[in-house]
């Protein structure tokens, strides 16, 4: 009967400190003990309830002076210093894609430590009248030329060339076609044939030039530019651009001068 009692009454006590606040705390800790429920009764109730206890030198001591034994401040000290859950991992970004991320698909140049991008200009196709014969399996095809307005371009460079290319979903840097332009008054154009870039005859200047590229990040690439480049103008062809050499279509070029 005496057993039952106190069960009871620990009940009755624990439920009401429970319905005031539903986390145990020092104060909490403080009136169970005042309420004179055993250490067993403490104990049982620290380790299976939920607790936020200020476990500080500080908070001991007056924990101790209140009457608090050795026992439940033990097992506040052991749930205060439990681990805290371990974070969620959050994915980290490559942080070679992030730097190039914001950047929209184009040809950019350096300046210092800034890249900046190369406005695209309008390539006009139109055919040269005149027939060409073309040392491919004995097929004769139209001399078609590019033709962008303007004497020069409004982007100029000097060394060291430095390039990138943030190439369209499908594609890399090598889709892009680098050609050299011939400067008039009003324009510059460079040669062509339906296929693709050709070479001006007799072979002393080429209108298309090789580069390498070296991957930085997803889509983009920086680009190596022969070491002999001679001044003058100069425009990355838009992926497909080549192969577009319908008279009268129209493409997009990222054009510079080269100044030394």
């Amino acid at each position: 009967m005496k057993i039952r009692n106190l069960v009871f009454t620990a009940s009755f006590l624990i439920g009401g400190i429970m319905a005031a606040q539903n986390v145990l705390n020092n104060d909490s800790i403080v009136k169970m003990v005042k309420s004179g429920l055993g250490d067993g009764v403490i104990v049982s109730m620290v380790q299976s309830q939920p607790g936020n206890y200020t476990v500080t030198p500080e908070a001991m001591v007056a924990l101790k002076k209140q009457g608090v034994s050795d026992a439940v401040l033990s097992a506040m000290a052991l749930k205060g210093s439990a681990p805290a859950a371990a974070p969620t991992a959050t994915p980290v970004a490559d942080p070679m894609t992030s730097k190039y991320e914001d950047m929209d698909t184009g040809v950019y140049y350096k300046v210092k430590e800034d890249w900046i991008e190369i406005p695209s200009e309008t390539v006009n196709w139109k055919t040269g009248g005149v027939l060409k014969s073309i040392a491919s399996n004995g097929i004769v095809k139209g001399d078609v030329n590019g033709h962008i307005n303007g004497g020069a371009s409004k982007t100029a460079v000097n060394t060291p060339l430095e390039f990138i290319i943030k190439a369209p979903d499908n594609s890399e840097a090598t889709d892009f076609q680098l050609v050299h332009l011939h400067a008039k008054s009003d324009a510059r154009e460079f040669r062509t044939m339906t296929g693709g870039v050709f070479h001006a005859s007799g072979g002393a200047t080429r209108d298309a030039i090789q580069f390498e590229q070296k991957k930085l990040a997803k889509h983009v690439y920086s680009v190596v530019l022969p070491p002999n480049l001679a001044p003058g103008e100069y425009a990355f062809l838009s992926p497909g651009l080549s192969n577009s050499t319908a008279a009268g279509s129209t493409g997009k070029a990222f054009t510079f001068r080269f100044v030394e």
